[in-house]
């Protein structure tokens, strides 16, 4: 099976920056959000459909490694690659400079199914997810 990815090219606002010009530490896990929200829409499988397969999918974990800062009106690219989907989502974030190529940050991800209407924790991954992954492998990149 093919490593589905997603991405989504940003700007950084001068709202996320702080005094010395630098994208807050915090702002990361936003810019990580829009690439995965791109990557689950590529699975039609975003959060509104989540949720109306009887599924949520809260974050568990997640986990930031920061390289170069980001600053006030830098262009970046942020990637998102599905790195495990059988007992839970983990996706694996890359962000880097569009201008250079560098690489500013990495990290990943991980959600779990929670049954909507009895909140119990899955141990293994719906089966509707499962269908999403393997209808978009076969789909044409």
């Amino acid at each position: 099976m093919r490593t589905l990815t997603a991405s989504v090219e940003i700007e950084i606002p001068f709202h996320d920056v702080d005094a010395m010009n630098v994208a807050w530490h915090g702002h990361y896990l936003k810019y990580f959000e829009l690439a995965r929200c791109a990557l689950l829409r590529r699975l039609k499988y975003d959060y509104p459909q989540m949720r109306d397969s009887g599924y949520f999918w809260p974050i568990v974990e997640c986990h930031l490694k920061y390289v170069r800062p980001a600053r006030y009106g830098q262009l970046l690219q942020v990637a998102a690659s599905l790195v495990e989907h059988q007992n839970r989502l983990k996706i694996q974030y890359v962000i880097t400079d569009l201008a250079n190529g560098y690489r500013l940050t990495e990290g990943y991800t991980v959600q779990v199914a929670v049954e909507a209407g009895t909140g119990e924790l899955q141990f293994v991954s719906p089966p509707i997810l499962l269908e999403k992954i393997e209808q978009a492998c076969a789909r044409p990149l």
